[in-house]
């Protein structure tokens, strides 16, 4: 059974140690070996689904041939395949996950249908008995499920899903004590519809794809599977649902869907921009600062510092929604908020102000080094070879920024 413990992850931590080890040599290269040639291939989903699943299993084989693990036990195997999942997987996650316009474009389709049902959907639609309403208690199970895109190993995205099950039916457990009857699944899948629509988690096809592909079969059994499997039909559910898939009246449905449809234009819209906002006040830096471009290097194969930082999905936490006043007079939310706190509708937000402050450093970086060089101008003597060793200069001014 999948657990959260963090004896998972100290597993990983154990399998990246031994792949420090020198006799690990030829699993490292092995290993290596199939991430390049996996990333340089075209994608295909099925096939990349198959071609990960022999992978694993001849690793297992070397794995439990090696010396590293000589005399080691079931468990410790099953950690280092473990282990061995989460490394290729983040490594190749680029490349495996919504791989296809066609995923990306479902994604889409599912989000913007959800958001409108959002709108006006109710426990009651879905003939949710009153005896399990409990919208404060679905909170719980909604924001872990809204954690799934935290992740990029195909078993921490399960676990967000079994997390979010699992609160589910103890809820259920907990209300159907007064009941005196056991809740099955004509009981559980109708909350699970609902929380789903309620959390709206992000890129709910193209996650499920990814664990249905590149999760470890064998471990896609029992209550994973079961809750997996429930979480699959509930995205189906509502991929289909009209008004024939409700309690509701057809006229009923169709005028809700419209209504939501316009909230959210309207929403989309927005208010104009207040006057501080527009450009005719902007101050010279700003508009300097829109011009920054920026130029981040790519990650090499070899970085493991991401893989060894990413860890189980943990329970959530209310988040406050605070603001810090940084210089400027500018507000910039979410400073003191845990990434596990927050919501698919933070995304959009956040993505503004980094591109904001991305911009600001840029520019200021930028300024500063323009100053420096021209403060050491005067020092360089006017002879041959000046424009080396200006050039000479501005080369090592621009590795110290780096």
């Amino acid at each position: 059974m999948e657990t959260t413990s963090s004896t998972q992850s100290l597993t990983f931590y154990d399998f990246l140690d031994r792949m420090r080890n020198p006799a690990s040599l030829d699993l490292v290269r092995s290993i290596k070996s199939f991430i390049v040639s996996f990333s340089f291939s075209t994608a295909n989903p099925e096939n990349d689904g198959k071609r990960l699943q022999d992978f694993l299993l001849t690793m297992e084989t070397s794995i439990r041939d090696h010396p590293l693990w000589d005399g080691a036990s079931e468990e410790e195997i099953d950690s280092a395949i473990e282990g061995l999942e989460k490394y290729v997987m983040t490594k190749l996650f680029a490349r495996t996950f919504a791989s296809s316009h066609e995923d990306a474009n479902t994604d889409q389709e599912i989000s913007e249908k959800i958001c409108l049902l959002q709108h006006f959907l109710r426990p009651e639609h879905l003939d949710i008995p009153e005896v399990f309403h409990n919208e404060a208690s679905w909170l719980l199970a909604e924001k872990e499920l809204q954690k799934i895109n935290a992740f990029k190993a195909p078993r921490e995205k399960l676990l967000c899903i079994l997390n979010c099950c699992r609160v589910i039916n103890n809820l259920l457990l907990n209300a159907s004590m007064s009941e005196n009857r056991v809740p099955g699944a004509d009981d559980f899948l109708p909350v699970l519809i609902y929380v789903t629509i309620k959390a709206n988690p992000p890129q709910l096809h193209s996650n499920l794809k990814f664990i249905q592909l590149f999760r470890r079969q064998e471990k896609l059994i029992s209550e994973a599977a079961y809750y997996f499997t429930n979480l699959v039909s509930a995205k189906t559910f509502i991929v289909d649902l009209d008004a024939k898939s409700l309690s509701i009246d057809g006229t009923e449905f169709e005028e809700n869907m419209k209504t939501a449809k316009l909230a959210i234009t309207g929403a989309r819209i927005g208010p104009l921009p207040a006057l501080h906002e527009t450009p005719a006040l902007v101050n010279p830096f700003t508009r300097m600062r829109n011009k920054a471009t920026q130029n981040e290097p790519s990650p090499t194969l070899d970085e493991i510092v991401d893989l060894a930082s990413q860890s189980d999905p943990g329970p959530s936490q209310g988040m406050e929604g605070s603001e810090t006043n940084i210089s400027g007079g500018l507000r910039y939310p979410f400073m003191e908020a845990e990434a596990g706190e927050l919501t698919v509708g933070d995304v959009e937000k956040l993505l503004s102000l980094y591109k904001d402050v991305v911009k600001k450093y840029t520019s200021l970086s930028r300024a500063v080094r323009h100053l420096a060089i021209s403060k050491l101008e005067p020092s360089i003597p006017h002879q041959k070879g000046t424009n080396v060793k200006q050039e000479k200069l501005e080369e090592q001014l621009e590795k110290d920024h780096r």
